[in-house]
């Protein structure tokens, strides 16, 4: 990474906006240098964003971003490594509430998180799929390659495999193998189904109480009746059900603890039998036994090669910088601190906070950090160091957004003017297909 790199970063990007970039790209500017902003309007005190805080709304109201090719543009400047390796990438959502938004369209009902133990709430907000490439050392941040809202028509697992398919797609064709890392809620038939016309190969965390099938047993000469289409049962936490396993492994990790690993091969979901997966034990004999530290783990893999047993537990442990990347997001970047009033300003607003989280991680090789007395000089540098010093590589790249013209003072409103109230939407409850298949008869 050189600064001629990160220039020609910062010029594509500025290509992929529409109406109202200039406004659009000093915002990007001034979300990555600006650390004082607490708040979305004092963005506009960065020396960076050149225009009024007014222009900070019109910006997100009348802008425009290709959402393709910007997309494109993230793909092609991403800290990749040579052809023919292998890269990793991580699909994950995230939530955006807004409980008393009572004027903005299309909220769903998503869970709140981190809650105590057995206490379980929901909120009316937006949820935000997110595909990164994943670093392989700790520390290091995310590189956003493709962001999309959650309708409330859709699934977050057909949302992530359009996204998915698009991403992989200019990887692959750059020579790269790509590995998806995803949490338990993607292991599922319509993902996996989805999933299988995509060139990459998935890792993704299994609840102990999912039930798979193996292969159904050739039909018998004698046999009446319709042939079977499943095999035996195979479920997580029934140790009768398992059988002889495929292939093990046994060795230690990081701190000496003795770690078995079990693979059963050619099983699949009752819903999806064409899309053959391999199901992975993983015993951690020093673990505590916590829910955030569990003994026993259960994975998927679905690819063309076998699954590599002595790294799925390290492998999968990469997953865990998206997490760390959606903090940063929310607690630096304030990406859920503006209150918009639609969907469509939401999510153009997440993609300008992608455009600043990426100019960071491109930025960070070309910086030495800026840190505060208590923090030590020995890690990785983080974004927060990276953000801080970013101020004076700005001022020695420039800016191809154009100077502001003003236009001077606005005429207001006109005498007597009655503004209409703002339409109220409810909020949506999402309900599965089996439920909505029950109302439907019981309707009938």
């Amino acid at each position: 990474m050189n600064l001629n790199t990160l220039n020609d970063f910062r010029h594509a990007m500025y290509r992929c906006f529409g109406n109202g970039k200039d406004a659009l790209f000093n915002l990007v500017d001034a979300l990555a240098s600006e650390t004082q902003a607490h708040s979305f309007p004092e963005l506009s005190f960065s020396p960076f964003f050149e225009r009024t805080w007014a222009s900070l709304y019109e910006a997100l109201e009348d802008g425009q971003i290709n959402a393709e090719r910007l997309r494109e543009v993230c793909v092609q400047f991403a800290p990749l490594p040579t052809a023919g390796q292998v890269v990793f990438l991580g699909v994950d959502t995230s939530n955006l509430y807004r409980p008393e938004a009572e004027t903005a369209a299309d909220r769903i009902l998503v869970p709140i998180a981190n809650l105590p133990k057995n206490v379980h709430a929901a909120c009316p907000g937006w949820v935000i799929s997110s595909v990164v490439l994943l670093p392989q050392q700790a520390g290091q941040g995310t590189f956003v390659l493709d962001t999309a809202r959650v309708k409330s028509t859709e699934r977050a697992t057909e949302v992530a495999a359009r996204q998915l398919r698009a991403v992989v797609a200019g990887l692959v064709a750059r020579g790269l193998c790509p590995i998806i890392l995803g949490d338990r809620w993607y292991a599922c038939a319509p993902f996996l189904a989805r999933m299988t016309d995509v060139d990459a190969r998935c890792l993704l965390r299994v609840k102990s109480n999912r039930v798979f099938y193996r292969r159904a047993p050739a039909r018998l000469p004698a046999q009446l009746g319709a042939s079977r289409k499943d095999g035996d049962r195979f479920q997580c936490k029934d140790e009768s059900s398992h059988g002889t396993p495929d292939a093990t492994w046994e060795g230690v990790d990081a701190k000496g603890a003795r770690v078995e690993v079990r693979c059963w091969n050619h099983l699949h979901l009752r819903t999806a039998r064409w899309v053959e997966i391999s199901v992975i034990q993983i015993i951690r004999h020093g673990a505590s036994g916590k829910a955030r530290d569990p003994k026993v783990s259960w994975f998927v893999w679905k690819g063309d090669e076998p699954a590599p047993l002595a790294e799925v537990s390290p492998l999968y442990r990469l997953r865990y910088s998206h997490e760390h990347g959606y903090r940063f997001d929310k607690q630096e970047l304030l990406w859920d601190i503006p209150r918009l009033s639609t969907p469509e300003r939401t999510a153009r607003w997440t993609q300008v906070v992608a455009c600043a989280h990426n100019q960071l991680v491109l930025a960070r090789p070309l910086l030495e950090g800026c840190y505060r007395p208590w923090e030590t000089r020995h890690t990785v540098l983080t974004l927060s160091q990276v953000r801080r010093a970013m101020p004076t590589l700005l001022r020695q790249l420039g800016t191809p957004a154009r100077p502001p013209q003003p236009r001077g003072k606005a005429p207001g409103r006109a005498k007597g003017f009655q503004p209409k109230p703002r339409t109220r939407h409810p909020v949506i409850r999402k309900t599965s297909k089996t439920k909505q298949k029950s109302k439907k008869a019981v309707s009938a």
